[in-house]
């Protein structure tokens, strides 16, 4: 049954992890946080950018972000990440679906995101069109167990909850 026009609300949930290697600096959210460490992609990295910009497509049911930006053209070499959220929300739009909510946890032992979360919120929101007050960025450890515990990436996971523009 197709229920693309469907009215109602979606949750879509992404998911995305990166490898930290040498040089900074490390960016999530849209912030450039100052590190010794970067995340490793084809694009800038931007874990928390990636896992919305799924959750966002999800929910809509609009693919995903290998789909619309794959890592195979050389355009998306470095993109910034922000940009291709903002994209992807737009792609949404025009499917009748307007994002109401973000709720984004950051799991890694370091950076501390308390003193980067209201930086983030207003990145994430403006790369959606929406307010910020309809945006959450957590971060949490993994309490010193397995890769992320050793420092040697992180793990983003995002909710998106989406509402019918049509009513």
């Amino acid at each position: 049954m197709d229920t693309s026009s469907a009215p109602g609300i979606r949750s879509g949930i992404g998911y995305d992890s990166h490898r930290f290697a040498a040089g900074g600096p490390l960016i999530l959210g849209g912030v450039r946080i100052p590190s010794e460490v970067h995340c490793a992609g084809h694009s800038d990295g931007d874990a928390v950018a990636h896992a919305v910009t799924d959750a966002v497509l999800g929910a809509a049911n609009a693919g995903d972000i290998g789909v619309m930006f794959p890592d195979t053209d050389p355009a998306n070499k470095g993109r910034d990440s922000i940009d291709m959220l903002r994209q992807a929300s737009e792609r949404v739009r025009a499917l009748g679906w307007a994002v109401a909510n973000v709720d984004v946890t950051v799991i890694a032992e370091r950076p501390k995101i308390a003193a980067h979360r209201a930086a983030m919120v207003a990145a994430v929101a403006g790369g959606l069109g929406i307010s910020a007050s309809a945006v959450s960025v957590k971060g949490k450890t993994n309490e010193g167990m397995g890769w992320i515990g050793r420092g040697e990436g992180l793990a983003v996971i995002a909710v998106a909850t989406l509402a019918s523009a049509r009513g």
